[in-house]
Parts: structure tokens; sequence; C-alpha cells
């Protein structure tokens, strides 16, 4: 059964081919089928393989699957490979699992839209490339699938490029996370460049064997790997394309946020781990880096009034709490906390998308209010998830975000300073979400059109899948052992524990404090100057769009305004100028007198004779 391991990310790439040779001439009911179901027998087929090898013996702990050879070019012969072991049978099982869910959700969704069959193309391509990165046995394959999701993106979040802002945000994603890819390339030239392969297992082998532990060589490709995750991810410094990926349909924020695009920098520094234990300072950076994005996203996510860039800048934070786990070397809890998260979240999208549709797509939260009556649905599926965000006990994301921070609390000297991080960040998380329900499903009700919930069945059934997934997901088992290293074992202390626990709680407390009872008020805050400045700092992320957009595009606007009649192109421009100078010199002489013709030959001649004569 292995041996058809090739199938899963081939069913989605013939989904795909399908649906664009056509080229829309299907009919619409024939497109989620193709669509949603090249996806869901992946997802069966997955699950089936997944059977098979976790019934193998103990000794065979991975599956390597050889298609054909991808290139030839001295020696270096990269094949087209897959490669099953337990981490990347979880993240296929979360990419097809999930992503077959959102696509069935999409059925419903998108019906009536022009580009109904184009959105499923592109979906599914979007999974076939999230399939070849995770599956990938050599850096080469993954660096395709990497790129592979990254034009995908593109597609589906300027999907409806009518709108320029659409486009805006499609090429603002493009660019920033090229910044990030940029980076990786280069950390993969200098890998093969000093171990002489591409091949991810081959690789981690020949480090172990020829760096020690704090190598230059080592920290250099740690660090450049780290670029290409921070830009994948959406993690300080390059964050900023996530919020504007928005623009999309919500299906499309569901599929990069929970199950793709942004868990594949944590995907590839769990796969890469050994490289990152040679290299303390850069392991020890993905930490600071997670901390810090996680707290500047939860404080940003407490000003925002589109509901959709709410849950955009929660996606940011819980991914601040993968790379918090990476970097203190919990490894199964980032991977554990990637799997609840990809549940939880992509509930909260897809609930978030009843409501926009219910409401005639409608995303200012303070144009809605009082649905908790009138879209049950929606409601109960968004509180469930909400919930798992939040991780209150007995969800799954209280169990997976709860390691997280207990293996932060142990982490050498710098340990308790993450800790404190981590249990803020579950502080603010607490407070933006619960600000979210309060005025979106329990405010006095704002919406100016009639509210019908009108949800079909290929809607409500992922909603119900998933808010079961989102609750009892934290109990499902996490074979990683044989392939991430096991944790150490902390000794917290019940009173670590019980702020760890008690964080989101006080959250709670606060934001009923503010946006229920109403004990408390903002607007007297936003009156006061300081505090309105505050605001709008925390309303524009920190204000990191006007920083790059001050320090890097306005300067290479001017620099290319000053180049407006193109300097480099000058050297050759006299080039042609000398040329053709010299050729309107010489045309005179081509007069078709072959009296002319003679004479020039014989003074050519007599020229060439005297020079021979005197030298």
């Amino acid at each position: 059964m292995l041996d058809a391991l090739w199938l899963v990310p081939t069913l989605p790439l013939a989904g795909f081919l399908l649906l664009s040779l056509t080229a829309g001439k299907l009919p619409e009911r024939a497109v989620p089928w193709i669509g949603a179901g090249s996806v869901g027998t992946a997802a069966l087929l997955a699950a089936i393989i997944g059977i098979a090898f976790w019934n193998q013996p103990p000794e065979s702990q991975f599956f390597r699957q050889t298609l054909w050879i991808w290139m030839q070019v001295d020696g270096f012969q990269p094949p087209v490979a897959l490669y099953l072991d337990a981490l990347s049978l979880i993240m296929a099982f979360v990419v097809t699992g999930v992503g077959f869910l959102i696509h069935m959700y999409s059925a419903g969704y998108m019906a009536g839209d022009p580009g109904y069959s184009r959105f499923f193309a592109y979906m599914n391509l979007f999974v076939f490339a999230m399939l070849v990165l995770v599956l990938a046995d050599n850096l080469v394959l993954l660096y395709l699938g990497w790129e592979g999701v990254g034009l995908c993106s593109y597609l589906l979040i300027g999907f409806w490029y009518e709108k320029p802002e659409n486009g805006f945000a499609a090429r603002k994603a493009f660019v920033v996370t090229r910044v990030g890819d940029t980076a990786m390339a280069i950390g993969l030239f200098l890998l093969f460049t000093q171990l002489g392969t591409l091949d991810i297992q081959s690789a981690m082998q020949r480090a172990a064997a020829q760096w020690s532990a704090g190598s230059p060589l080592a920290t250099a490709a740690a660090f450049l790997l780290l670029g290409g995750a921070v830009g994948k991810s959406a993690q300080l410094p390059l964050q900023t394309w996530l919020p504007d990926a928005m623009a999309g349909p919500t299906p499309v924020s569901a599929l990069i946020h929970a199950a793709t695009m942004v868990t594949a920098g944590v995907y590839l520094i769990a796969r890469t781990h050994v490289l990152f234990g040679l290299a303390p300072e850069a392991q020890w950076l993905v930490a600071v880096v997670g901390a810090i994005t996680l707290l500047m996203s939860g404080l940003t996510a407490l000003t925002q009034t589109d509901i959709k860039r709410v849950l955009a800048y929660s996606t940011i934070s819980q991914i601040g709490y993968m790379f918090l786990a990476l970097g203190v070397g919990a490894w199964s809890a980032a991977i554990f906390h990637l799997m609840t998260h990809a549940f939880f979240k992509a509930l909260l999208f897809l609930a978030a998308g009843a409501v926009i549709l219910s409401l005639h797509h409608e995303q200012n939260i303070f144009n809605m209010g009082g649905l908790w009556r009138r879209l049950p649905i929606a409601f109960w599926t968004f509180l469930i998830g909400a919930a798992a965000l939040v991780a209150l006990p007995l969800t799954s994301g209280y169990y997976s975000k709860h390691d997280i921070l207990l293996a932060a609390y142990g982490a050498g000297p710098s340990g308790s300073w993450l800790w404190a991080a981590g249990v803020v960040g579950a502080f603010l998380t607490a407070v933006y979400t619960s600000r979210l329900i309060l005025i979106v499903f329990f405010g006095p009700a704002r919406a100016h059109h009639a509210v019908e919930e009108k949800l079909s069945l290929s809607m409500t059934v992922p909603l119900i899948v998933l808010a079961v997934l989102a609750v009892i997901g934290g109990l499902l088992e996490m074979p990683l052992q044989p392939v991430l290293p096991v944790s150490r074992e902390h000794e917290s202390g019940l009173l670590i524990g019980l702020i760890t626990s008690l964080a989101p709680f006080a959250g709670i407390v606060v934001a009923i404090l503010f946006y229920g009872t109403k004990r408390f008020s903002l607007e007297a805050m936003l009156r006061n100057s300081a505090g309105f400045s505050l605001y709008r700092f925390l309303l524009n992320g920190f204000c990191m769009d006007w920083l790059y957009d001050k320090v890097l595009v306005q300067p290479y606007l001017r620099l290319a305004a000053s180049n407006k009649q193109d300097v480099v192109d000058k050297p050759y421009q006299a080039i042609v100028w000398i040329s053709r100078s010299v050729h309107r010199l010489l045309t005179p002489t081509q007069s078709g007198k072959l009296r002319w013709y003679a004479a020039s030959i014989a003074f050519g001649a007599a020229v060439v004779i005297a020079i021979g004569m005197f030298t």
C-alpha cells in the first residue's frame, strides 16, 4: 500500500489539470466533485497509507519512493522522490484532511461565482504544492513545493482581481515572501557546496558529522533557512503580507492560515532540526522571533475592525507560539500545536465566512452584533473554535499551548522571559477573541440588511467536523519520537502551571469588563491624545508597512525616477552612436562606380606593399 504514496500529491494535480484544461466549460455541479473530490480521495488514501505505515515493524521508521531522476549536472542528481515518516505523514494528514473540508465548504460558499472552476483549479494546485513540500525527499524538491505555494497564494489572494486592492495584496504577498525565499535559496547553495548533497537525511547526517556545535557554517546555514521560514510563516520582520492576504475569498484565508502556507516555515525548521541543534544562536533567535511576534500580533489584533484581519493577526500570533516551541527544543509540541491550530483556525475562518455571507459580505465587526440567535450554527462553531484558540481546558488548543509554555519555562536562563511572553500572549489572545465574540454575537444589532443563516449542507458539515476536532484534537496521539528529539521534562511547579492555565481566564474577564458590562470605557481612553496615538500605532500593525515604505520603497522609487532616462543604457547607446557615425562616413564610398572601386583596391594594395617594404 505504501507504493501508492505518489498518488497522494498526484490526485490534486490531476484535478487542477482537468479543471484548467476545460477552461470553465464544465457544468457548475461537476466542478466541486473534481476539485473537492480529488483532495478528499487524496485524504482517504493518506489515511490508508498512514495505517499501513504505522502497522510496520518498529525498525521501519521511514519509507522512500523514488519516481525518477530530475536532472543530472556534473554528478548532481536530485531525484523526484517522496519521503514518508511520522512528521511528513502528520503534515499530509493536515494538508489533505483540513484541505478537503475547506474544499467542501467552498462548494457552497463560492457557488455562483463566475470564476468557480478557476477557483477550484487554484485550490487544487495549492494542495498539490504543499504536499510536494512536506513529502519531498530532498531540499530541491521541497523548494519546488515552497515556490509553488507562493505562486498559488498570489493567484488566490488576487482571485477577485477586478478590484485593484486585491491585486496589490497579491503582489505584496508574492514580493515579501520572495525576500525570505531568496535567503533560503542561498542557504541551500551553502549546504550543497559544504556538504555535497541536498538530500535531507544525508545532509543532516553529514552536518552532524562535519560540523561541531556553534560552527560558523552551520550557524550561517541555519540563519538563511530561518530567513525563508519567517517569510512563509509571516513572522517578524516579514509578517506584513498576511493581514492583507484577507483580500482573497474566505476559504482561501482558511487554507493559507490553517493547513498550508503559513505552516511551511514551521515544518522546514522541524525537518532540519539537526542543523538548528548545531547552531544554538540561530535556534535561540527562532524562539525570540516567535515570542516578539506573538506579542506584537496579539496587541495589533486588539484594535482591528475587520473580522478576518483579527483572525489573521491571531494566526501570526499562533505561528509565533510554534516558533517559540521550536526555539526551545520542544519540537513535538510545535508540531502538536500546528495540528490543533489547523483544526480551530480553519473552523474560525469558515464560521466567520458564514457570518460574512449571511451579512451580504459585511466584514466590519462594528456593523454586526446580536447574531448569536440569528446565526446559531455560525455562533456555536465559532464559539468552539474561539475556546480552542484561547486554550480553555478540555479543548485541543489547551493541550498544545500548555506544553509549549511549560517547555519554554524550563529552557535555560532565558526560559522564564520566554514563558512570560507566552503567558502575556495567551492573555492577549483571550482579550481579542472575547472582544470579537462580544461585539459580533452579543453586541447591539447593527446590521442594516436582513440577516438569515443560509448554509448549505456542504458548508455545515465541515463546520461540525472541525468543531469536533477542535475539541478532541488534543487527545490525538503524536508519534514523533522516531523523527524529532523528545524535549526534556521540566519541573515547573504548581504556581507556574496555575498562572499558565489562568491567563486566558484573566483575558476573558478583562474583555467582559470593557466590551460586555462596559465597566471601563475605551472611548474615554481614546479621547486622550496619547491613548489615541497608541491606538493608531497598534491599528497599523506597529507601523511596519510605514517603516518599510519609508526605508525601502520610497528610496527605490526615487532611484527609479532619477534613472528615468536609463543611465545604465548610456554606454551602450554611445556604442550604437559611434557605429552609426562610422557607417555614415563610409556610406559615400559605396557609390557603385567600378572605376572608383578599382582605384580604391589599387590604392589599398600600394599602401599594404609600402607598409611591408618599410617594416
